[in-house]
């Protein structure tokens, strides 16, 4: 239970409501305990003088309390199952805000599926602890706390003899309370299991199809749905024997009532009016007892589900504003030029994923790059060039912080990154990736996205203005004649993940969004590797009208864009091993001759 005091930061902007909630909770638990006496007194009057006056002062007495506890009882619900709606709402909020804090590296470790079970399921497990079990739990300690005293009044004996059935229940709810927090982990856990599979292949449907995998697919779907089926069957089971084993215990106490209490009325020790009130005080502990099992089974699943929730929110984000030693806080310049510095820079993957971190030969896992000392002035153009898995893309990647670089080892116009804001930073840079990622939204929404000024326009002429800077961002894409066959052109939909665009459309939408952005600082991570030849020609062409006076990083495999950059740079498992222009590097040898004349065969046999 402990995992739940996590929580109890999310009530303090709900105090109030939770306050009036807990005193109407109060009034109606008081009202219902009304009720038994006025229905024993009703009895025991009648039998000494029946008359129509007495039976309508006692209904009608009978009828106003129940309707103000029913009053009473809406209101606590209403107050307390909003508040945990709020609750869930900050909760899914602060979730989600933590995610978006959280490294790649983080995501490659943990299952989408099982991070949206944890943001669906577990949030709504806390939340029933936030509003009904309170609920429930404090009318059931006001109900029984006074339904006892009213007991005892009538007989003390009696009342000892009802609440003999009460240790028993406490060591079952014990037992199976323990029993049902540890098989909802596992139904839990399952269930992030189910939704990471269901989610991987819907995903990745083509290649699914492309290598006949439906029924295999199917198989291993069937046998994780049984497994989850099986778990839930498990924690059924023991919910199925706890509600009866409850009720069980709680009826034997009933029925010694029954024979003592008839025993009493006869001796005279008790009127029937005061037995009949007795008996309903009883009948009103019977649902705290069973509540009590139902609120501790509602606690049970709300621990484990926040314990699961708080696993997320105590990974510490790895990459994020931090003061500097002097206590300082992290400086956010008006302007960024766009001067960077690479100063003796080795950076290594923390991965246990071995396809994610450079290799070196004989299989051994190294630095992906390894002492890279780069300066790169201001407004200037340069091309990184080598051949796959050399850290072209580590390279870039950690220039806006998406990958952490070492302190002291890359400088923005002369300020180490870490002393740079990260909203700072990054606002002042747009990247285009290797691997294209698009909304399942229109083209528009996806090449404004950097820009959501672009998006919502209160006037005509503003909606026009925004379309001439969108068309022309995905004119100088190359993006214009697709446009034109698009059904809707700019508000056609492209699907989850751009699944209706080609590779070459999604990488063009993707560089229109960055050229939109109109950073001081550009990107371009091998961003035109699935366009053809004479696609890419016209959009280098383009991209000279965009490149002067922003600092301009091109990662590519491909000689014909880095000739556009004004400095080459070569990289060989994770080195500089070479820099210069086009011709000076041709004219040297090594590996930027060797792909430059690779590059021009393949050219010339395309040709023919």
């Amino acid at each position: 239970m402990n995992k739940l005091k996590s929580l109890l930061p999310y009530f303090r902007p709900y105090r109030r409501r939770l306050g009036a909630g807990i005193l109407c909770i109060f009034t109606t638990a008081g009202l219902g305990l009304v009720a038994p006496q006025i229905v024993g007194s009703a009895i025991d009057a009648i039998r000494r003088d029946v008359s129509q006056g007495a039976l309508l002062q006692y209904a009608g007495l009978l009828v106003g309390v129940t309707a103000v506890a029913g009053s009473f009882s809406f209101l606590q619900r209403y107050l307390l199952v909003s508040m945990s709606r709020n609750i869930e709402y900050d909760l899914l909020h602060d979730f989600y805000d933590h995610l978006q804090k959280l490294p790649a590296s983080f995501f490659q470790e943990n299952p989408v599926g099982d991070l949206m079970a944890r943001a669906t399921n577990d949030v709504g497990a806390v939340r029933m602890v936030c509003g009904p079990a309170i609920m429930y739990s404090t009318n059931t300690l006001v109900v029984g706390l006074g339904a006892a005293f009213f007991m005892l009044r009538i007989h003390v004996g009696l009342t000892l003899l009802a609440l003999i059935s009460l240790p028993a229940v406490a060591v079952i709810t014990k037992v199976f309370g323990q029993k049902i927090h540890q098989l909802f982990e596992v139904v839990q856990e399952r269930y992030g299991d189910l939704s990471s599979k269901v989610q991987e292949n819907l995903s990745g449907a083509r290649v699914v199809r492309a290598y006949v995998r439906e029924d295999a697919e199917r198989r291993e779907f069937r046998e994780q749905n049984r497994t989850y089926v099986d778990s839930n069957r498990h924690l059924i089971r023991w919910n199925a024997v706890f509600q009866p084993l409850i009720q069980t215990t709680v009826g034997i106490g009933f029925a010694v009532v029954l024979w003592f209490g008839v025993h009493l009325i006869l001796n005279g020790q008790i009127t029937v009016g005061e037995y009949v009130t007795f008996n309903l005080f009883l009948g009103k502990m019977v649902w705290p007892m069973i509540a009590i099992g139902w609120v501790i089974n509602l606690a049970q699943r709300a621990a484990a589900s926040m314990g699961r929730l708080q696993a997320i929110f105590d990974t510490e984000p790895a990459i994020r504003d931090r003061l500097a030693a002097d206590g300082s806080s992290p400086l956010a310049p008006p302007r960024l030029d766009g001067a960077i510095r690479f100063r003796d820079l080795t950076f290594t993957y923390q991965t246990t994923v071995p396809e994610q971190a450079g290799r070196l030969e004989g299989g051994d896992v190294g630095p992906a790059l390894r002492n890279v000392d780069l300066e790169i002035p201001a407004g200037r153009t340069v091309a990184i060039v080598g051949r796959t898995g050399s850290g072209k893309s580590t390279l870039l990647q950690l220039v806006p912080r998406l990958l952490e670089p070492p302190e002291g080892s890359l400088e923005v116009d002369g300020h180490d990154v870490h002393r740079l804001r990260l909203d700072a930073l990054r606002g002042a840079i747009a990247m285009v990736p290797q691997e294209t990622f698009l909304f399942s939204a229109s083209v528009r929404h996806n090449i404004a996205f950097g820009r959501p000024d672009l998006r919502n326009h209160d006037t005509e002429e503003a909606s026009r203005k925004a379309d001439e800077e969108i068309r022309r961002a995905a004119t100088l894409a190359g993006l214009d004649a697709d446009l034109e066959g698009f059904p809707q052109g700019l508000d056609t939909l492209v699907g989850e993940r751009g699944i209706t665009l080609s590779g070459g459309q999604k990488q063009r939408v993707a560089l229109a969004r960055a050229i939109l952005c109109d950073p001081q600082i550009l990107l371009l991570d091998d961003c035109l590797s699935a366009v053809d030849a004479q696609t890419e020609e016209q959009i280098l062409d383009n991209l000279r009208t965009v490149f002067p006076g922003r600092t301009v990083l091109l990662a590519s495999h491909r000689i014909a864009a880095a000739r556009l950059a004004d400095r080459i740079v070569v990289l060989e498992r994770g080195q500089v091993t070479a820099e210069g222009s086009h011709e000076e590097l041709v004219a040297a040898g090594g590996l930027y001759s060797e792909l430059h004349e690779r590059q021009r065969l393949e050219d010339q046999l395309a040709a023919v």
